[in-house]
């Protein structure tokens, strides 16, 4: 069960306990619907104002570049920042500050009636943690692409204007939510680079009225159910014997060029250079990735990833070198990869793809 935390890039200790339940779905588990209202989220069985009316959400590209990695590896700054600076992008729905402590314990999901002004969409729905001081910090979250509504097999394009119901399931977890903090929604109409945006602008309308958060609360444990937790003292191989030659460098830059209307998200994921000494391999692991996309422009996004593998004993030294960069336009998706092989220097073999893929339903 997390603690609360103030929001960062990256953390030396996440403070958190461990809970036990007897079975699962657990007994001590209740769904709780809190009634979205006008930018509100209303406690259990709270009314919401009869004057209650639609609400609308056209988000920028920029939305998404503050989101952390899809799965973080804890290299480096790689989980989200501060929510505030992507809030500005996003409809926002907060609670007022809670009475008592809140306990989640699984998956939040979020029901919302809306429409949307295109035939393909994608809402991003995030759950925050919103401290004293107004920091935001992300709980979890969930994403769904809108012609997907009602399946994955059998997708649907979305009749511009028509309400809709859907329900967005957002990734399990157990947060532990102190008094005084507000909890919050963010809903944004994208989330590059985790998710690939939509190919054109989307305006989706949000029917409160007719729209909950429904949490899995924790209520009734006692607290000598989670004293049955009782790990015994963890057990690891013994490492190998390494000296670093080159250090590691791990590191996550945003840029904004205002003259070209252009921002890109750069990630260094440099492993160094180390030397196994029982054997005298030497091993060099680097991967930089680059997002980017131009102010407004949908078919601007586009990601390049490069990476080199290198060992080394002796007279043997071989390397790998990968770069692969995937455009798109309304209709499809362009790949263009390369790879190329050396041995003591010398390109011994290299290789080009070049892919389309139909943009189906996204």
């Amino acid at each position: 069960m997390q603690e609360t935390v103030k929001p960062h890039a990256v953390y030396r200790r996440r403070p958190g306990y461990w809970v036990a339940e007897p079975s699962w779905p657990s007994p001590n588990i209740q769904r709780e619907t809190w009634p979205l209202d006008s930018g509100r989220i209303l406690k259990p069985g709270q009314l919401r104002n009869n004057e209650s009316s639609p609400l609308t959400i056209q988000s920028p590209l920029s939305v998404g570049l503050f989101a952390g990695k899809w799965c973080s590896y804890s290299k480096g700054p790689d989980l989200p920042y501060d929510q505030r600076e992507e809030d500005g992008g996003s409809l926002v729905f907060d609670s007022e500050p809670l009475d008592e402590d809140l306990m989640i314990l699984g998956a939040p999901k979020l029901n919302l009636e809306l429409s949307a002004n295109r035939p393909v969409a994608m809402i991003a729905v995030r759950f925050y943690d919103i401290a004293k001081d107004d920091k935001a910090t992300r709980v979890t979250y969930g994403l769904l692409n809108l012609c997907h509504r009602n399946s994955h097999e059998s997708p649907e394009f979305l009749t511009p204007g028509e309400k809709v119901k859907v329900t967005v399931a957002l990734n399990d977890i157990a947060q532990h939510f102190p008094k005084g903090n507000r909890l919050r929604i963010a809903i944004s109409t994208s989330y590059w680079p985790l998710a690939w945006p939509s190919p054109e602008p989307v305006r989706l309308t949000i029917h409160p009225e007719n729209s909950i958060l429904d949490l899995p609360v924790r209520i009734g444990s006692a607290p000598s159910d989670d004293l049955i937790v009782n790990f015994e003292e963890s057990e690891a191989a013994r490492g190998i014997a390494a000296t670093v030659l080159n250090p590691p460098h791990h590191n996550w830059v945003i840029t904004r060029d205002l003259a070209r209307e252009e921002s890109t998200l750069h990630v260094t994921d440099n492993e160094g250079t180390v030397m196994l000494e029982d054997i005298g391999t030497e091993i060099t692991r680097s991967t930089e990735e680059w997002y980017r996309y131009l102010l407004d422009k949908f078919e601007s996004p586009n990601s390049e990833v490069v990476a080199l593998r290198s060992l080394k004993r002796g007279d043997w030294d071989i390397e790998t070198r990968t770069r692969t960069v995937i455009t798109c336009n309304r209709e499809e998706f362009i790949i263009h990869a390369t790879l190329d092989a050396y041995e003591k220097g010398r390109r011994v073999f290299s290789h080009t793809w070049d892919r389309n893929i139909s943009r189906s339903y996204i």
